[in-house]
C-alpha cells in the first residue's frame, strides 16, 4: 500500500516539474475573423434572404386569411430576431451567423455563462425531482420498481412543483447528512 502512495506522489510531481519547467505558451483566441453582427455584410444578407423566402410565400395567400396572417407574423418575428442580434454584441462570421466566444474574458460572459447556468439548474431540477420521486415511492409502496414504469402523475406533478427550490434543498440535506449514502451503504466489489 505504502508503495503505490509513494508512486502516485511521484508521478504528481514528475507531472508537476514538466508542466513547470516546459512553459507551455499561452494561446489566446483572435477574433479576426468576426465582426459585429450589426455591421457584418452576410448577416444583412441572410435576413434579407430569410424575409425574402416568406414574403415569397405571402404572396400565395390571399390578404387577410390565416395562412397570410401567420407568414406576416414570421416575417415580423424574423425582422426583430436579427434586430436584436444586430444591436447586442454577438460576433458574427463570414456565414453570417452568430458565433458564441467562450474564453474566459468577461465581456463575452453573458453569451455562454447565462445559458450555462440555467443549463445546469434546469438539469439538476430534472435530477433532484427524480430522485426524491424514486425515494418517496421507495418509502410509501411495497413494490417500489412497478411505480418507476407506471408512473404515479399526481405524485409525480406535485414533486415537480416543489422542485423549483431544489439548490436550498440540496444544500438542506447536504447539511443534515442526508444528500449521500454513507460509506457503509456503499457496495465494494472484493479485489
Amino acid at each position: 500500500m505504502k508503495t503505490f502512495k509513494l508512486r502516485n506522489i511521484l508521478i504528481a510531481l514528475a507531472s508537476i516539474n514538466f508542466i513547470w519547467f516546459t512553459n507551455p505558451a499561452f494561446s489566446y483566441a483572435d477574433y479576426s475573423n468576426l465582426t459585429k453582427c450589426g455591421e457584418s455584410a452576410a448577416f444583412q444578407k441572410r435576413l434579407q434572404n430569410s424575409t425574402k423566402k416568406l414574403e415569397g410565400r405571402l404572396k400565395k395567400y390571399e390578404e387577410g386569411s390565416p395562412a397570410a396572417i401567420a407568414l406576416q407574423d414570421q416575417i415580423t418575428r424574423t425582422k426583430q430576431r436579427f434586430e436584436r442580434y444586430g444591436n447586442s454584441q454577438l460576433l458574427c462570421g463570414s456565414d453570417g451567423l452568430p458565433h458564441l466566444i467562450a474564453d474566459g474574458n468577461f465581456s463575452h460572459a453573458v453569451e455562454f455563462t447565462v445559458p450555462g447556468i440555467l443549463f445546469l439548474y434546469i438539469t439538476g431540477w430534472i435530477g433532484w425531482v427524480g430522485r426524491k420521486y424514486l425515494r418517496v415511492i421507495k418509502a410509501e409502496v411495497k413494490n417500489p420498481s412497478e411505480r418507476e414504469i407506471i408512473i404515479d402523475v399526481p405524485l409525480a406533478l406535485g414533486i415537480m412543483s416543489s422542485g423549483f427550490m431544489w439548490p436550498i434543498s440540496a444544500w438542506k440535506e447536504y447539511v443534515e447528512g442526508d444528500l449521500v449514502a454513507k460509506k457503509s451503504e456503499v457496495t465494494v466489489s472484493p479485489r
